[in-house]
């Protein structure tokens, strides 16, 4: 930071001397908070017609006004305006500018309105559009994941249970499982927004503004749904924050569990998938190794996107109303969230676009293991047969063809009718991958033709949620 001028402070008046260093460097905004310029800009903007509306500004103060606020804001984009090391956060800093460029005029944005109702207000601004910035990069990573999907409706692999092989699946089906939780957390996004559209301007330090009594307008203005019901809840909570850093580690966690899927599925043991040269690394000792760093950092960070959730309800847990500056750990949290995420999500959908899918091996493994039993005990079971009973036979089965070293499929007529004689030749019709996926033909099922229909309903699932984001009335930085 630039520290060779200095500042007015926003609430100096009742002391007879400054603060101590110490003081000083503890209340100092973090640097990172600085982001939030632009929406405070915005929020400015509104007031300022508040204030037009209130007479305390007449037209020609509110055109130059807007006209220093454009000029601030595209100088800070460029990098041209950064903030001095005596702008205790981001409103001092813009009103210094202000005040520096229009004097007495400047000064006058302050009346009507409180830190306290700004600095909620900037952060929802900036959460409701990160929001929709953080919705896009997920569907990038949705459409990958759908596209490996479409290419492998047919690819029979094993499914797992307690990472033991359970039953066949087709590969889309494991591929649509992770799409599914990823959508639910764009879906969750959708539905925080709808709670949080409620601007906290007028709220002022808790009480109210005596001046600016149109928080309907300036709401509008900046493409919140309405004004905070109440001003004292509209400074002093924070649960759209906890909320939204909720989602922001839900989804870190289903990131990591795809991560560790992935990982499972790149090993030598598996040897399901190969990863893009640049989409791995190696090792500085071994020249063997092709190592999927992308999913272990992703698996990492998803347990700091945890921390930075507990952390943040630690906080806010006892706080009296209404504002305290412990709430300043707010954007700590969230804003470590959304940076984490911003990395993580293109390297994630990068990752699954490139990966190579070994389609041979996979159905090479699909039947190990006895993945087929469950088809003998369901052809039981529609045979009549009570389910206890077909389970415990099928159980029989699986041991006379672990005493002779071969799977189900290669169960001779013979083996059958010594295990029970309910066991007809027919059954082996029945016991093929393709014949096992085929049955799962039920609504959610692994059957492909149920697959694709699943892939059609997805696509368009995630096309609305695009077409949310797309549609944002409300300042986008």
């Amino acid at each position: 930071m630039n520290t060779t001028a200095a500042t007015e402070r926003l609430w100096g008046g009742r002391f007879k001397s400054g603060p101590s260093l110490a003081l000083e460097n503890l209340s100092r905004s973090d640097p990172s908070f600085f982001r939030l310029a632009p929406y405070d800009l915005a929020g400015s903007r509104a007031h300022a017609n508040e204030l037009e509306r209130a007479g305390i500004l007449n037209a020609a103060e509110l055109e130059q006004l807007l006209n220093t606020m454009d000029q601030i804001e595209k100088e800070f984009l460029a990098g041209k305006l950064p903030p001095i090391l005596a702008d205790e956060d981001v409103h001092t800093f813009l009103e210094r500018e202000l005040t520096q460029r229009l004097k007495a005029v400047g000064g006058k944005l302050r009346a009507g309105r409180s830190r306290n109702d700004q600095a909620a207000n900037d952060l929802r601004l900036y959460l409701r559009d990160k929001a929709r910035k953080l919705a896009v990069s997920v569907n990038e990573l949705q459409d990958a994941l759908i596209a490996q999907a479409e290419a492998h409706v047919e690819t029979v692999t094993a499914g797992f249970t307690h990472l033991q092989p359970a039953q066949p699946i087709v590969f889309a089906h494991q591929l649509l499982a992770h799409a599914q939780s990823i959508y639910r957390d764009v879906d969750r996004l959708v539905d925080w927004d709808r709670r949080t559209a409620r601007s906290p301007l007028g709220a002022a330090a808790l009480a109210g503004s005596a001046i600016c009594l149109r928080a309907d307008l300036s709401a509008a203005e900046l493409g919140y749904d309405g004004p905070c019901e109440n001003s004292i809840d509209a400074v002093a909570s924070r649960d759209h924050v906890a909320e939204f850093t909720f989602i922001l580690s839900m989804l870190s966690v289903n990131l990591s569990r795809l991560s560790e899927e992935v990982i499972l599925w790149t090993s030598r043991q598996f040897r399901w998938v190969e990863l893009d040269d640049g989409y791995a690394t190696g090792s500085s000792i071994m020249p063997q190794k092709k190592n999927s760093d992308i999913a272990e950092l992703t698996r990492g960070k998803a347990g700091r996107l945890i921390g930075n959730l507990s952390g943040l309800l630690a906080t806010l847990k006892s706080l009296p109303l209404a504002y305290n500056r412990d709430l300043a750990e707010d954007k700590i949290a969230a804003f470590d969230s959304i940076d984490t995420l911003e990395l993580v999500l293109p390297a994630m959908a990068g990752m699954i676009r490139t990966m190579r899918v070994n389609v041979d091996e996979m159905r090479r493994q699909a039947p190990l293991g006895f993945t087929l039993a469950t088809e003998v005990a369901d052809w039981l079971a529609l045979r009549g047969v009570p389910f206890s009973e077909a389970h415990e036979i099928t159980g029989a089965l699986v041991r006379a063809c672990e005493q002779q070293g071969i799977e189900l499929g290669d169960v001779s007529v013979a083996t059958l009718a010594q295990v029970d004689a309910r066991l007809e030749a027919s059954v082996l019709d029945h016991v093929t991958l393709d014949a096992a996926v085929a049955a799962r033909s039920g609504h959610g099922g692994t059957a492909p033709i149920r697959v694709k229909e699943q892939i059609a309903r997805l696509r368009g699932a995630i096309d609305k949620q695009a077409a949310w984001a797309a549609d944002y009335k409300g300042p986008s930085c």
